[in-house]
């Protein structure tokens, strides 16, 4: 590989390149040429690089976990892409951690290989199938799990399930490609492997079996009762602000003499709690901090019912208010405060305490992770997708609310942000553009909720019963009403001042 000048100062990554890097710069101290595959990481984002590799890749520096190695993974045409870029410098990623007084790097080496990304997915289906392969991961957003928004049920009805049912062996999804992986290891007798969700949904091991299992019985119930019986899904709870890549990241990268095609920022914490359930074993994750519980639920519950919706709270306000990232909108008084009240008085009162922190104790680190000016956290990208974010992150705590007869004011008011944000235009006149996968259908129902605010509510796939109990819609419409006649911040201060 091409070395760029000593006068740049800047090194292009790969493994050729390590010992040229500069001194600040850590980096691998094993011998990658001796790593042998153990885990296929399907959704080879940002997350899963600076989280789950970060945590295997500690674990190597210590001389464990050697057979552990990543193999990454994509259904998406958008995958070849990064897959070329990440082969290009040996599958070696910069990470830059981003604290407020500091800034520090590192190369991490875990990610041996990134399978070919395939119409049919025969190549992913056939490095899932060898028998080294212990444990399949994902990392490919919450609203990739075929679910029913309002039944939190399998959503069998929709195409790309319909196409794998009908074609098992060249499927579309990564489920379908796992039960085609797991069809030729019984096949062989090379025996199962973990299942292991890593997304932002509560119990998301369960969900992650709930679609495998549906899916397989689709077209083979025999083998779907053989993954029940064989097969192991761990729940999990992943923590870690990690922006999107630009060229801020990457000339920031730079700037620290790496030429890196795909550098990761992010924020100065992690976090990983995961269900001690593998049925072909794992790495020793908890040497290097990862916590290994047999129940995940609280802390889980705890991080998205604050973090990810509190991420929805601030994020479709500073949308409105044309507020570019996500310390931006905590640096905004009102949307500040309408978090600290909404978290304190709506949420907290359903959580409980885990190892370690409060939730009034959590709700302070949130508040300070958020402020954070150096991560460069979008805006946008944290509002993207409400129709899977907003179910799954705010709407328990509303259910909760209602059952426990507290007020839910403030929880409808963030659904009211969220339908007066997908009318598509903030209020100083400018276009919010497509910013969720049925986003045409929710530009819709809120431009019509403008004037008749049910209609909003009436998205059973998303509200279910909640839009019939008055407890909550009555709020709901009332703050609409007020959002399009007096703005957000009058709304906002009517609510804080109540």
């Amino acid at each position: 590989m091409n070395i760029q000048t000593k006068q740049s100062s800047v090194v292009a990554l790969s493994d050729e390149t390590l010992s040229m890097l500069p001194d600040t710069i850590a980096r691998p101290t094993y011998d990658r040429s001796a790593l042998s595959a153990g885990i296929v990481h399907i959704g080879l984002g940002n997350f899963h690089r600076a989280h789950q590799a970060w945590y295997l890749h500690r674990l190597m520096q210590q001389g464990h976990g050697l057979d552990w190695a990543i193999i990454g993974a994509g259904v998406r045409a958008g995958d070849a892409a990064q897959r070329d870029r990440l082969a290009a410098q040996d599958n070696l990623t910069t990470l830059i951690e981003l604290d407020p007084a500091s800034t520090r790097a590192e190369v991490i080496g875990s990610m041996i290989g990134f399978a070919p990304v395939q119409d049919d997915n025969a190549a992913l289906i056939a490095q899932m199938a060898e028998p080294a392969i212990r444990i399949v991961a994902m990392t490919v957003t919450e609203g990739g799990y075929y679910i029913e928004a309002a039944t939190s049920g399998f959503d069998a009805a929709h195409p790309d399930i319909q196409h794998d049912a009908a074609n098992p062996q060249k499927p579309k999804t990564a489920f379908g490609a796992m039960i085609a992986a797991l069809r030729q290891r019984r096949a062989a007798g090379h025996g199962p492997f973990t299942c292991m969700s890593c997304d932002n949904l509560q119990g998301n091991g369960a969900i992650l079996r709930q679609t495998v299992l549906s899916l397989a019985r689709m077209s083979d119930p025999d083998l779907a009762d053989w993954i029940e019986s064989n097969c192991s899904f761990p729940n999990s709870m992943v923590d870690c602000i990690v922006p999107a890549t630009g060229q801020n990241e990457l000339d920031l990268a730079r700037g620290l003499g790496i030429a890196d095609a795909a550098p990761v920022t992010h924020e100065n914490f992690r976090q990983w709690v995961i269900e001690d359930d593998f049925c072909a074993g794992r790495p020793a994750w908890e040497k290097v901090g990862a916590t290994m519980t047999d129940d995940v639920h609280d802390f889980e519950a705890m991080k998205i019912r604050v973090l990810n919706g509190g991420h929805q709270i601030i994020a479709n306000a500073g949308e409105l208010l044309s507020i570019e990232t996500i310390a931006g909108c905590m640096a905004n008084d009102k949307i500040r405060a309408l978090f600290d009240k909404v978290a304190r008085q709506e949420i907290l009162p359903h959580l409980k305490a885990v190892s370690g922190m409060e939730p009034e104790a959590y709700v302070d680190l949130i508040k300070q992770r958020f402020a954070n000016p150096r991560i460069v956290d979008t805006t946008r990208r944290v509002a993207f997708d409400g129709s899977s974010r907003h179910p799954g992150f705010i709407m328990p705590s509303i259910r909760d609310g209602l059952a426990a007869g507290i007020t839910v004011a403030g929880l409808a008011l963030v659904e009211a942000i969220w339908a007066r944000m997908c009318a598509g235009e903030r209020e100083d006149g400018s276009t919010i553009t497509p910013n969720d996968p049925f986003w045409d259908q929710l530009n819709a129902a809120a431009l019509a909720a403008k004037t008749t605010p049910q209609t909003w509510l009436d998205q059973r796939q998303y509200f279910g019963e909640l839009g019939d109990d008055p407890a909550f819609s009555d709020q709901f419409s009332e703050w609409l009403k007020m959002l399009w006649n007096d703005g957000l911040n009058v709304t906002i201060d009517s609510y804080l001042q109540a």
